[in-house]
């Protein structure tokens, strides 16, 4: 039987999904096309702040080529595992940190099955365009007192936002947390961060890099290294019991060719590792 365009899609991205994945999923694309042909329900991804211009771009790619709709939730990766465990209706859950996709697997709400960590990000200091910081290397000799003067700084809650939760680890890491832990501008999100410093109403912020570079309201001032923060990664995941044909095919595009695509453009890079399990 000939297949759709869809299911060519996910035939060929869901053959480099770690196996039995990618065999249970092309099963469901190649034998199952009136239950693709005839599904609208529209899929429903609850994914990390960070990732929502990429993850908007590829759902209108994704829908032009297969005519699916596709919804997407952005907040902070605690909040929506939250959402998620309290029963909200997502079908796939894209985190900014392995901790808040293993909590959600360690309580069975995701599916085993279809898990993996295809991109990542880097940790950067920002600050308004109009600022007369300039760029300098961040490590341990960084007067981070003296750049903040007066001010605070926003980063994503470190109680539970992964960007914050990054952004302490590498303040830590070199040795400047305590000139910063009470002078903080904690946020929901790492947009909200990015957003504070957009308006100047901090100095400096601690965000993605990926989140910087999409905005003309700031500058990235230095990047953090990578040594002094775990790896950044977006772990992907469809949840328990949702893995219609519908959320199969969005979940092999995503992780295909044709996402990659959309994530390089957006400037994510890619994680060396093909499964965060």
């Amino acid at each position: 039987m000939p297949k759709t365009y869809g299911q060519a899609i996910a035939a060929e991205a869901l053959m480099k999904i770690p196996s039995p994945a990618g065999l249970l999923a092309c099963a469901l694309v190649l034998v199952l096309p009136c239950r693709l042909a005839v599904s609208d329900e529209p899929v429903t991804v609850f994914a990390a702040a960070s990732l929502a211009d990429a993850l908007e771009s590829a759902g209108r790619l994704f829908s032009e080529k297969t005519g699916r709709t596709v919804r997407f939730s952005f907040a902070s990766s605690s909040t929506l595992a939250r959402q998620i465990s309290a029963g909200a209706p997502a079908d796939i859950f894209i985190s900014a940190n392995e901790a808040w996709m293993n909590e959600l697997a360690a309580r069975n709400f995701i599916d085993s099955e279809f898990r993996i960590s295809p991109t990542g990000n880097d940790l950067v200091l920002i600050a308004p365009t109009n600022s007369s910081l300039k760029a300098a290397p961040i490590d341990a000799s960084l007067d981070i007192t003296r750049l903040l003067g007066d001010g605070r700084l926003a980063i994503g809650d470190p109680a539970h936002v992964p960007a914050g939760i990054y952004a302490r680890q590498a303040l830590k890491t070199l040795n400047l947390w305590p000139a910063v832990e009470k002078r903080l501008a904690p946020t929901g999100n790492v947009r909200a961060a990015l957003s504070l410093v957009e308006r100047g109403e901090v100095p400096l912020g601690i965000v993605y890099g990926t989140d910087a570079k999409l905005s003309r309201r700031v500058m990235i001032l230095g990047a953090f290294p990578e040594g002094s923060h775990p790896p950044i990664i977006y772990p992907f995941a469809i949840v328990k019991s949702h893995a219609r044909p519908s959320v199969v095919l969005f979940f092999a595009f995503l992780t295909g060719p044709q996402g990659r695509a959309v994530f390089d453009n957006f400037g994510f890079p890619r994680h060396p590792t093909v499964d965060g399990r």
